[in-house]
């Protein structure tokens, strides 16, 4: 197993800021898409963002709307220095720029964390860009991170030692049962993590009314709707 080294800001609460360095580095990633959009989740809703989704996930979630992404090898294995390039110049307009200004990559799957992400991450930011993870926790983490965003799932719980560096929950309601899911973790995160429930998209009609009972009930929680969905961007 790839030894790793964490270093922690102390200062920071919600430990915001967490760099990981490995023995072991990879230069290619699967890549599925990529684009320049809003962030439609969570905590960063409504934000430009840049998107890069990598294949591969362990996880299985019946109801996953990128199923698609699950076996890596279906995708092409792109360069590292070509990720972080071609994102800058997409997000840049293709003009001459080399660096951004205030821009979330976040890095999607799939499952990310299935791949060491400590070059992928070290390049994005010294291109400017301030980086977001989604994940599902399932997998030992690695990258340098602004933000983590920890999405557990039922198919493959998270591991114990990711939970507490997440600076957002955001679990998704499937049915009555999972509100008392999302309390076990709840419990588990830092007093600082931000808390959303979100609606499974296909079932957002009925399960839409639940949550915002169980939020007037739990004022902690947060919504979160997939925006991107309802307004047509990806």
């Amino acid at each position: 197993m790839v030894t790793q080294f964490l270093s922690i800001n102390s200062k920071i609460n919600n430990i915001n800021q967490i760099n990981y360095t490995s023995k072991e580095g990879i230069t290619d990633l699967p890549v599925m898409e990529s684009f320049y959009t809003i962030q439609g989740e969570g905590y960063y809703q409504g934000s430009a963002a840049y998107f890069i989704r990598l294949g591969g996930c362990d996880v299985g979630c019946v109801w996953c709307d990128v199923k698609d992404s699950w076996d890596a090898s279906k995708h092409p294995q792109l360069n590292i220095d070509t990720i972080v390039s071609d994102a800058t110049a997409e997000v840049n307009g293709n003009t001459l720029a080399d660096s951004v200004n205030n821009v979330i990559a976040v890095i999607t799957g799939g499952e990310p964390l299935m791949h060491n992400l400590n070059h992928l991450t070290t390049a994005l930011k010294l291109k400017g860009f301030r980086t977001n993870i989604e994940t599902s926790g399932s997998s030992t983490l690695s990258g340098s991170w602004d933000w983590i965003c920890l999405s557990p799932k039922k198919f493959k719980a998270p591991l114990p030692e990711v939970i507490p560096f997440a600076n957002e929950l955001k679990v998704v309601i499937f049915n009555q049962s999972d509100f008392a899911w999302a309390e076990t973790y709840a419990a588990q995160v830092s007093e600082s993590c931000k808390l959303y429930l979100q609606p499974e998209w296909d079932k957002a009609s009925v399960v839409t009314p639940l949550i915002i009972d169980y939020i007037k009930a739990n004022p902690k929680w947060e919504l979160s709707l997939q925006l991107h969905k309802y307004i047509n961007v990806p």
